[in-house]
C-alpha cells in the first residue's frame, strides 16, 4: 500500500471509530473500504526480486504460460518471490526483429505469473530498473493483440504499435512456423 494510500485508510479509520473496517459512502455515492494498517501487506506477503537462471525461469514458464515456451537465450532474468515462492518471471534478451537490435534496446522475452496481485507490473518494473542499469536506453515487450495491456500501463508504459500476424518465413530463407500466427501489440518504455 502507497504511503498515500495508507494515510487516506488512516484518515478515514480516524473519522469513523467504531465503524472502522466496513464499506462507506463518500461522496457522489462511491464506496471507498477502509483499511487497518496492520492489515496492509504483511512483509512476508511483499514482493521482492530475485535473481534466476535461464533454466530456472525457462522451467517456471514451461509450467504457467498460457501460450508461449521456454526462450532460447537472455540478458538476464528475475523472478518475484513471495513468502519464500516464486510467483512470477521475467526474461529479458535482446530483441527478436532485427530492426530493433540497435545495442541500446533489450526485449522482455517472456512475462509469466501464477496470478499473484501486482506481480506482473512489479516485475515489468524491476526489469526497466535492471535494463537502465545496465545501461540500456529502451525496453521493448509485445502482448497479443486480445490482451489489455493493464499491468504494462500500471508500469507506465506506451503502446507504440499494433503489429500484423505475420510468418518468419521468407523466400531467402525457409521457415516453419510451430505457432498460432497472432496480432500483436508493441510496447516500450523509453529513457
Amino acid at each position: 500500500m502507497s504511503r498515500v494510500a495508507s494515510g487516506i485508510a488512516t484518515a478515514t479509520l480516524a473519522s469513523q471509530g467504531s465503524r472502522a473496517g466496513r464499506h462507506t459512502r463518500s461522496g457522489r455515492g462511491r464506496r471507498r473500504v477502509s483499511v487497518l494498517r496492520s492489515e496492509a501487506r504483511r512483509p512476508s506477503e511483499r514482493l521482492a526480486v530475485v535473481s534466476l537462471t535461464l533454466r530456472a525461469a525457462n522451467a517456471f514458464v514451461a509450467r504457467h504460460h498460457r501460450h508461449a515456451g521456454p526462450t532460447r537465450g537472455m540478458k538476464f532474468a528475475l523472478g518475484a518471490q513471495q513468502a519464500e515462492r516464486l510467483v512470477g518471471v521475467a526474461i529479458v534478451g535482446r530483441p527478436v526483429a532485427r530492426a530493433l537490435d540497435d545495442g541500446t534496446t533489450l526485449e522482455v522475452l517472456r512475462l509469466c505469473t501464477t496470478g499473484a496481485p501486482n506481480a506482473c507490473s512489479f516485475l515489468y518494473g524491476a526489469a526497466w530498473r535492471a535494463t537502465r542499469a545496465l545501461g540500456h536506453r529502451r525496453l521493448v515487450s509485445y502482448t497479443l493483440g486480445s490482451e489489455p495491456g493493464t499491468s504494462l500501463r500500471a508500469a507506465g508504459w506506451r503502446l507504440v504499435a499494433r503489429v500484423p500476424a505475420a510468418s518468419w518465413d521468407r523466400p531467402s530463407r525457409p521457415r516453419v512456423d510451430r505457432h498460432e500466427l497472432r496480432e500483436r501489440h508493441r510496447w516500450e518504455l523509453v529513457l
